[in-house]
């Protein structure tokens, strides 16, 4: 029994980026989205709730608020940084670390790293699963998603979403799985 106990806690918890991405490989302006997506919103919900999320302190201040039914997690270098309902860590293995514990208490099966573009960057090699919403627009940005190796990732599944009344554009919510050496 102690050895299906010690199994259970040893199942590997994903790492996935979750993002929108312009076709031009924009993510930001300004320190906000650049696009209206309640679609997307719905789906980010979907991949999110119940899973610890990992983002950087300028995603969570552009988000204005801690995500509901997610272990927020926010990384930041300011000294005494804080926010009521976030877990503030100073590195990107402190909140990995955090997550992952946290994934196991809530038996999730994934964290979801969720911005900006320098953690994007950061956990990209180590990441198991990429779920890229593409906005079919090429926004003004300043922001950027990191280049997808299609050496490293493999496309596994691809829906197109036409525009609803409350979004911008036309999506695609694609999934990617790191290739197998």
């Amino acid at each position: 029994m102690s050895g299906e106990a010690s199994h259970w806690n040893a199942r590997p918890i994903a790492l996935i980026l979750v993002a929108a991405v312009g076709e031009n490989g924009v993510i930001g302006r300004n320190g906000a989205l650049p696009w209206r997506l309640k679609s997307d919103m719905q789906h980010f919900r979907k991949l999110t709730t119940g899973r610890p999320v990992v983002m950087g302190r300028k995603t969570f201040e552009s988000i204005g608020k801690p995500l509901k039914d997610r272990t927020n997690i926010v990384i930041s270098r300011a000294p005494g940084y804080a926010a009521p309902g976030i877990i503030v860590v100073p590195s990107m293995a402190a909140a990995l670390a955090a997550a992952r514990a946290d994934a196991h208490r809530r038996s999730a099966d994934a964290i979801a790293v969720i911005g900006g573009a320098g953690i994007f960057r950061d956990t990209m090699p180590i990441a198991d699963r990429l779920e890229i919403t593409v906005v079919h627009a090429s926004p003004e940005g300043d922001t950027f998603f990191p280049p997808i190796d299609a050496k490293a990732w493999q496309e596994t599944a691809r829906l197109r979403h036409p525009a609803a009344p409350q979004d911008d554009a036309d999506v695609s919510f694609i999934t990617y799985e790191r290739r197998q050496p």
